[in-house]
């Protein structure tokens, strides 16, 4: 249950809503599911075959606060590869796997937390037996994923075309296919390219099993789109209690999708890492170059991985009295700019000294609230 607060920022939020309950799946050290908080995932787009790339990204990622990455498994000479990274991985790894079972197997004797699959395109019962008996044997769960381009022909036939109730049904006979062999660990995707469909398609399939979803709208785009493609998509759905794992797909740095992950998370108060920030719009009253401070604000905070809200503003209208609940902020005046600490004023400083000044309040909370736990 979400109780309307968002954690660590100190901002009520007008509703309530419940989280869907489902089973808890262990991926290495990780909780997915149950009332483990969401977990935030990305995938590698480095060549695996190249160790010490792939290595360099993972940590990259697990800096900037992704909980589980990916790994595309294309080939034996990739299967080996992945074994030499994952023994030096801060964090756990999912092999992505597509079509060949060897590479499957080859991944869990590898060492992989998990694997992703299509039953569909594995290769025949006798082969998905064997994959299915060997994560069984080794305690590595299974990620069943369809995409709407994945779809069996005869089950779009059924249902008139792609859409929820196809895509539902096909990732559910897919689920069927691993649980026959008395196997359970099971988190499941469907994801889509258009968000609509991507939450109805959701939304019907989380009313018809408990295992843990897997969130995603696939290939969003690139930053601008994909960001925005994904907040509709993901944050729809999370907003009505679906959900226990997240990718944010996008034609970027991996980094950027575990930042974008994270603001959807944040706008939602069911995760809090890092800085928030707030800024107006602007309007005729702004006397400040805004949109560039803005701009180096965010920046700056990239790095900050304490909850914290932070404001920038454009006026004394939208000042201290609108971002009252920011812990800290900034609001411009001609050719100068105010600091507040929730909503009470500290002092004045020219407009090129606003980002400096306003970051040195920033790490003095930081650095209180670390004394203070």
């Amino acid at each position: 249950m979400h109780e309307g607060k968002c954690i660590g920022l100190h901002e009520k939020i007008d509703f309530d809503f419940s989280r869907k309950k489902t089973r808890e799946v262990r991926v290495g050290s990780l909780i997915i599911g149950g009332n483990a908080p969401i977990v935030v995932q990305s995938m590698n787009n480095t060549d695996t075959r190249n160790v010490a790339a792939s290595i360099r990204q993972i940590e990259e990622l697990a800096e900037a606060g992704c909980e589980l990455t990916r790994l595309a498994v294309p080939d034996l000479q990739a299967a080996e590869a992945f074994a030499n990274i994952r023994k030096k991985s801060p964090l756990p790894i999912v092999a992505d796997i597509h079509f060949d079972y060897r590479l499957a197997l080859a991944a869990i004797e590898a060492g992989a937390d998990k694997i992703r699959i299509n039953p569909g395109n594995i290769g025949g019962e006798d082969r998905l037996s064997q994959v299915v008996k060997a994560a069984k044997e080794r305690g590595v769960p299974i990620r069943v994923g369809v995409n709407s381009g994945s779809l069996d022909r005869k089950i779009i036939d059924k249902h008139g075309g792609v859409n929820a109730a196809s895509m539902s049904e096909s990732v559910l006979q897919a689920t069927r296919q691993i649980e026959k062999y008395d196997f359970e660990d099971i988190v499941i995707s469907i994801k889509a390219s258009d968000p609509a469909l991507t939450i109805a398609a959701y939304r019907l399939l989380a009313d018809k099993t408990d295992y843990p979803l897997h969130l995603g709208v696939t290939e969003a785009g690139t930053m601008r789109e994909g960001v925005i493609r994904s907040a509709v998509g993901i944050g729809t759905l999370l907003a009505e209690g679906i959900g226990d794992t997240l990718r944010v797909s996008l034609t970027a740095d991996p980094v950027e999708e575990i930042r974008a992950a994270y603001a959807i998370l944040k706008s939602l108060g069911l995760r809090a890492r890092g800085a928030l920030l707030v800024s107006c719009p602007t309007c005729g009253r702004t006397a400040v170059d805004l949109v560039k401070i803005a701009q180096e604000v965010e920046e700056a905070l990239a790095s900050v991985t304490e909850p914290i809200k932070v404001a920038v503003m454009g006026c004394a209208v939208n000042g201290p009295g609108e971002a009252r609940e920011a812990d800290v902020g900034i609001a411009g005046g001609k050719g100068e700019f105010i600091i507040f600490r929730r909503g009470e004023i500290i002092r004045k400083v020219p407009e090129q000294e606003a980002v400096t000044a306003l970051m040195a309040v920033v790490d003095e909370v930081c650095r209180e609230r670390e004394l203070n736990k």
